[in-house]
């Protein structure tokens, strides 16, 4: 894969000037993803917790962050992170109808609620602080650097290039299919992209990239207290 990526820098440059950025992107971000496999391999050897080495392990994202803003600024793109606070006053357009923002938000919110309706059939549901406390650090470290890279840089660079509609499936998929990093198995990891699908919704919908990291975080304490994690 690293010789593939070298090969492909090799190539930018004897392509229509029209390809460049997008093949750039595509190149720097299997740069770094290169970078996020061998840091994993690292990870995996550390006398550490296993809950210590999935922090790490989504602490990597920046490595991909990186790989990615490279490229952007090598081709002197402007980036739209949506990092504007959404307003809820605001009417969403669907196409037989409009819905206010503060309604459309609720909506995804109470969604993304039903991620611990598990935890009521379950037989104890008293959970450990250190269980807590990771839970907070790992959904806070991952649903910020993973809407940032897959929302925010990578929607946003896409969209310049290709239809909204090829650039939210290829940043899904991609979204899905990383989850395989952290030992979810490729068909759970695929159904993730689903969740991808829904992120991009209500970013292009709201213009805001906070309330898909919101619920993004809602999900992730979710999947621990539901042992999807651990």
């Amino acid at each position: 894969m690293g010789i593939l990526s070298v090969l492909s820098l090799c190539l930018i440059y004897r392509i229509n000037f029209k390809y460049r950025p997008t093949l750039s992107l595509f190149v720097f971000f299997l740069s770094g993803f290169v970078l996020f496999i061998l840091g994993n391999d690292v990870i995996a050897q550390l006398g550490i917790s296993k809950e210590a080495k999935i922090v790490l392990n989504r602490s990597l994202l920046f490595v991909l962050i990186l790989g990615t803003v490279i490229s952007i600024r090598r081709n002197k793109q402007g980036v739209n992170l949506y990092t504007v606070m959404p307003h809820g006053n605001n009417r969403i357009e669907f196409p037989n109808h409009t819905i206010k923002t503060l309604t459309f938000l609720g909506f995804g919110l109470l969604g993304s609620l039903t991620i611990f309706l598990p935890l009521l059939f379950m037989e104890s549901t008293s959970f450990s602080q250190s269980l807590l406390i990771f839970a907070l650090v790992f959904s806070l470290i991952n649903a910020v650097l993973e809407e940032l890279l897959w929302r925010g840089l990578l929607l946003s660079s896409l969209k310049k290039y290709v239809s909204t509609f090829y650039a939210v499936l290829v940043t899904s998929i991609g979204f899905g299919l990383l989850h395989l990093s952290i030992g979810i198995p490729i068909l759970m990891s695929l159904s993730f992209s689903f969740g991808g699908l829904f992120y991009a919704l209500v970013v292009l919908k709201t213009k805001s990239i906070y309330p898909a990291i919101l619920f993004h975080f809602v999900i992730n304490i979710g999947m621990v207290l539901n042992g999807w994690i651990l």
